[in-house]
This record gives structure tokens, C-alpha cells and sequence, in this order.
């Protein structure tokens, strides 16, 4: 079960072939890192956080900033070892063999589908925001999210009628038809091969710090520190909660650990690219997050009975949001922008959520790019059928496994809040980073002599606080992500053990390379970026 491993030479002779040339620094890394973490989390998740811990979500940065750190320089160290397609799936294939290397591959799957559903539904709050203060046209209810659909299931499975649910049927609707579209949309083009250049990528980077720095220069100087208190109404619970869906918001890190191989002096450039990206993306983050808190508050709502709201329970959200005079932050879906209309700036406001609006669908591309990347190898390697290898004769693009990506991220956009797609998302995260971690120690063991382009300083302390740090995040997340986590590997399991154990190429003897890029699609985005 645990014997079958992938020989590591196989797995690199494509990287031989293709040596790339090393011309990045340190800066560039450290920019390049910038510019695939800055995204959907910090635009979107800022009310899902203020919910879960009021102000404390200041101290939930600083601890998913930290558990990134470490987990980012044990990635690193794969990175420049199998600087080869495939990510954390095809490090666990060399190192721990092919079950966990098919659970690592069936976690990303949440990674990667479920996030861009996340950041599709995050696309849309702003999008709903942008047609109301720029068109004055405001979408009905039914069709910008399934409160009430969601409802009608619950209650034709045996669900007790609550009041919960009679107001999800009342203010609820049926679908979030923006996010379902743009992810749609996104799909056509990738089936197309349309792809970002390295200029537009930069454009949108710009764009996003820009956004990030107008609200930072107008909030910041504007601050009531009486907002600060309660620091934390929900405990150190709820900042722990907040952290592990503010763990969202940082995942793109390994953006930079793909580019080993193109990295000069990467024992040095490496670890300044990586800590100095994560450390210049919390310091934003943390002044965003001050910024809000300061100017508009940032307690959370509670129910009748005086417990705090789950921010995914969209229908109780809904109605204790219903009773307040003033509208607070941890209602809004468009965080940022609302909180500078509400500070007087509102057309700033409106262009700081067009900025969303502009990036937040090239987010949703390059994650489905990259489930589309995991899935291709994975059919490569016979664990799921062939098929879903297939090109395009026109496009060159492997076009059923892209279809078949986007139809999921569609109905999970759809139907879904965002708070609850990022946490899912997060789990499958977290479980793959925490496997990454344990390859990085066991390879040290095992294969002691390998030419190691980055080693991760520390090993044995920073490997151990990676995996200790993503199992902190992990159960900080409620049961209902938690269980819907089990039946996720509960189901690959038993995809495994049916179908992929006995079509496995290495199961069958072939061991061939298949990470040959000829006919995969362009690497030039990078896999996980921007979230």
C-alpha cells in the first residue's frame, strides 16, 4: 500500500532536460510573492474574520502569517529538489508513495476547485456592488445567493422547521448567478487557451496594491481606538478560527518555491523571497485590518440568544443584520469598499471595488488552472482514467478535464458562501502543507546525499512547527468544514481502492516520466497564486 513510490530520478529527468536559467534575486522573488498573495483573501475574508474574532482578527494574520512561514521554507526545499509538475502531490508520489501521494492529490482538489468557487462568490459581492453605485441597479435577492434553496433541501430531508429557516425562505434566494457565470466564463477561456501575459499579470498586481494602499492612506489616519475594544468578544477561539480561514489569504506563497530553479544563489534569495513577501503581505494586512476596526468597528453579530454567528450561516447573518440601525462591516460583502463609502469616500470607495472586481476573475483562472495541472498529471499516472488527459486538436488544451473543473466550481460558486468555501478550501491546504512538511524530514533521511539547490534551515524544528502549525489551523476550523473534510478523503479512499489502485502506472510496472511538458498546459502561470 505504502511501497509503491515513484523513483525521484524519473521524476526529474525532465527538469535535466530542461534546465532553466537562473536570473531571479531576491527582490524579484520577494515581488513575485507579493503579487500572488494579495487577492481574494484580504479583499473578501476581512468581514468573514471580523465576525469570527471582532478586532482580534489583527493577532489571526499574524498566527496564519507565522504557520505559512515555516510551512513556505519546507516547500521551498521540494520545490528546488522536483522543480517538476504536479506540486505537493508529486513531491508525496517520490517520497511516501502512491496512497498518500493520491490523498495529497484528492486534497487539492479543495485547494484548488473549491477555492476559485471561493473567489467567485467573493467576485460577486463586488460585482453586485459595482452595478448598484455605478448603475444604480441593485440584483433581487433570488439570484445573488441560495439562502433559500438551501433552505427548501434542509427541509425536504427531514430538517426541523426553525425560525432560521423560515427567514432563509423569506430574505433567501435560489442562486448566486454572478459567481456561477464567472466561473463559466473562466472556463470557456481556459478551454480556449487563453492565458495572462506577464504584463497583464503585473497590471492586476499593481492595481491590487494600489487598491490596498488608497485605503490604507485614507483609514489609517482616521482611527478610533475605542473601536479596538473588545479586543476579542468570542476568546481566543474565535481568533483561532479567524486564523485558519484568514489562512486564505496568504496561500499563493509557493509561487515562489516553484521558482527554484530559476533563482540565483537560492540558498539566499529563497528564504529573503519568501519570508520577505509573507512579511511585507501581513504588514498590509494588518493595516487593512486596523484600518477597518478603527474607522467603521469591527464586533461581530450575535444571535437572540447572545452566541456569536457562524459568518457561513448566510440566512441567520441575514436576519441578525436585518435588526441592526447602522450597518456593520461583518455584513457587508464588499468590505473595503463599504467601509471608505461609509468614511466619506465613496467614489474611492467604488473604485477600490472595481479593483476587486478586475482581479478577483484572474484569480478564479489561475486556480482553475492549476486543478486543471493536478488533475492532468494524476490521469498521466493512471489514477484517474486517461481520458481526462485528452487535448484539444484545436485548442492543444486538455478541454474535458477543464470542463468538467469548471461545471463543479460553477455549482459550487452557485450555491455556497464564501466563508464556507474558504474553509473548506483551507482544509485541503493545510492537510497537503502538513504532507509536504513530513516529506521534506523523511527525504532528509532516507536520501541524505541528494543535491539540495535550497535546504530549509532548521529542518527538524521548522519542519515539526510547519506540521504542528497546520494541524493548529486545521482543527481551529468548525465540525461541519471538518466533516465534510472526512467524507471528502472517505470518498477518494474509495476511489482509490476501486479504481485507481489497479490502474496505477507504477502499480502496473510503467515507469515512465510522465511530467514531459510538451503537451501540458503552459506553466507560465503559476499554480496557486493570489487567494
Amino acid at each position: 500500500m505504502f511501497g509503491r513510490v515513484k523513483p525521484l530520478d524519473a521524476i526529474l529527468a525532465t527538469a535535466e532536460k530542461k534546465s532553466l536559467h537562473r536570473s531571479l534575486g531576491a527582490f524579484q522573488l520577494t515581488m513575485l510573492g507579493v503579487g500572488a498573495i494579495i487577492g481574494t483573501g484580504i479583499f473578501v475574508l476581512t468581514a468573514e474574520a471580523a465576525q469570527k474574532a471582532g478586532p482580534g482578527m489583527m493577532l489571526s494574520f499574524v498566527i496564519a502569517g507565522l504557520v505559512c512561514a515555516v510551512a513556505a521554507l519546507c516547500y521551498a526545499e521540494m520545490a528546488s529538489m522536483v522543480p517538476v509538475s504536479g506540486s505537493a502531490y508529486t513531491y508525496s508520489y517520490a517520497v511516501m508513495g502512491e496512497l498518500l501521494a493520491w490523498m495529497v492529490g484528492w486534497a487539492l482538489v479543495l485547494e484548488y476547485a473549491v477555492a476559485a468557487g471561493a473567489v467567485s462568490v467573493g467576485w460577486s459581492g463586488y460585482f453586485v456592488g459595482l452595478l448598484r453605485e455605478y448603475l444604480g441597479i441593485g440584483l433581487p435577492q433570488e439570484i445573488v445567493n441560495a439562502n433559500a434553496l438551501i433552505a427548501h433541501i434542509k427541509l425536504a430531508f427531514g430538517a426541523t422547521p426553525s425560525t432560521e429557516l423560515s427567514t432563509a425562505l423569506e430574505v433567501g434566494g435560489y442562486i448566486n448567478l454572478p459567481a456561477f457565470v464567472i466561473a463559466l466564463l473562466v472556463t470557456w477561456l481556459l478551454v480556449i487557451g487563453t492565458k495572462e501575459s506577464a504584463f497583464v499579470n503585473a497590471v492586476l498586481v499593481v492595481v491590487k496594491i494600489t487598491a490596498l494602499t488608497a485605503f490604507v492612506v485614507l483609514a489609517v489616519p482616521v482611527m478610533n481606538s475605542a473601536n479596538f475594544e473588545p479586543f476579542a468578544p468570542l476568546g481566543f477561539g474565535g481568533i483561532s478560527a479567524a486564523a485558519a480561514s484568514i489562512f486564505f489569504a496568504y496561500v499563493g506563497f509557493d509561487a515562489v518555491s516553484t521558482a527554484a530553479e530559476e533563482t540565483k544563489n537560492p540558498q539566499r534569495n529563497m528564504p529573503i523571497g519568501l519570508i520577505g513577501s509573507l512579511a511585507i503581505c501581513t504588514v498590509f494586512y494588518l493595516l487593512v485590518a486596523a484600518g477597518v476596526i478603527g474607522t467603521v468597528g469591527a464586533q461581530p453579530v450575535f444571535d437572540a440568544a447572545g452566541n456569536g454567528i457562524a459568518p457561513g450561516n448566510s440566512t441567520a447573518m441575514a436576519a441578525a443584520c436585518a435588526n441592526i440601525a447602522n450597518e456593520a462591516v461583518v455584513c457587508s460583502k464588499e468590505a473595503l469598499a463599504w467601509t471608505l463609502r461609509e468614511i466619506g469616500w465613496q467614489q474611492v470607495g467604488n473604485l477600490v471595488g472595481l479593483a476587486a472586481g478586475l482581479a478577483l476573475p484572474s484569480v478564479v483562472l489561475m486556480m482553475m488552472f492549476g486543478q486543471t495541472r493536478i488533475f492532468f498529471v494524476m490521469s498521466r499516472d493512471g489514477l484517474l482514467p486517461e481520458k481526462l488527459s485528452r487535448i484539444h486538436p484545436k485548442y492543444h488544451t486538455p478541454h474535458v478535464v477543464t470542463i468538467i473543473t469548471g461545471v463543479f466550481v460553477a455549482l459550487f460558486a452557485a450555491l455556497f458562501p464564501v466563508g464556507a468555501l474558504a474553509d473548506i478550501s483551507n482544509s485541503g491546504t493545510l492537510f497537503a502543507f502538513a504532507m509536504v512538511a513530513i516529506a521534506v524530514m523523511v527525504l532528509r533521511k532516507t536520501d541524505p546525499n541528494r543535491v539540495r539547490p535550497f535546504r530549509t534551515p532548521a529542518v527538524m524544528v521548522v519542519a515539526p512547527l510547519a506540521i504542528l502549525g497546520c494541524l493548529y489551523l486545521f482543527f481551529s476550523l468548525d465540525w461541519y468544514t471538518l466533516s465534510l473534510f472526512v467524507g471528502w478523503a472517505v470518498l477518494g479512499l474509495i476511489i482509490y481502492f476501486t479504481y485507481s489502485r489497479n490502474h496505477s502506472h507504477v502499480g502496473r510496472g510503467v515507469v515512465e516520466v510522465h511530467e514531459d511538458d510538451d503537451d501540458i498546459p503552459p506553466s507560465s502561470v503559476p499554480p496557486m497564486p493570489g487567494v
